[in-house]
């Protein structure tokens, strides 16, 4: 499922030389690929062919967030994206993001956001009016 439409969690600059990195850039583009994969840092560090400590270092370093913080930024992002532009159920979006089920993605998407997502939803389709 390709995700072009959301922007990268970290700065452009930072994402930009991560994927510029041979080992790091092939696990974004997983990442961004396969948002719902159930990655582990020893998956993504076998996707960069590296060992899990070099990747999650290297991540870190180009990054500076940890692989997995990556990962639950971008797939909220993803969701908030989808809440936008799409009639999606809130449980169809939090599977298509990689939540198994539609209350730990509530839980995470109100840490990052503030609110639920169905008022996050409504508020933005407010907005849009």
């Amino acid at each position: 499922m390709p995700w072009g439409f959301a922007s990268p969690p970290a700065s452009t600059t930072s994402h930009l030389a991560a994927a510029r990195d041979p080992a790091v850039g092939r696990t974004l583009a997983a990442i961004h690929r396969e948002p719902a994969q159930a990655w582990t840092v020893a998956g993504l560090a076998k996707q960069a062919g590296v060992s899990r400590s070099v990747f999650a270092a290297r991540f870190n370093q180009l990054l500076g967030e940890a692989p997995l913080a990556y990962v639950a930024r971008w797939r909220i992002q993803l969701g908030a994206q989808l809440l936008e532009t799409t009639d999606d159920s809130v449980l169809q979006v939090a599977l298509k993001v990689g939540y198994e089920s539609e209350a730990a993605f509530n839980r995470a998407f109100k840490r990052e956001f503030e609110l639920p997502p169905a008022r996050y939803r409504r508020g933005r389709s407010r907005q849009g009016r």
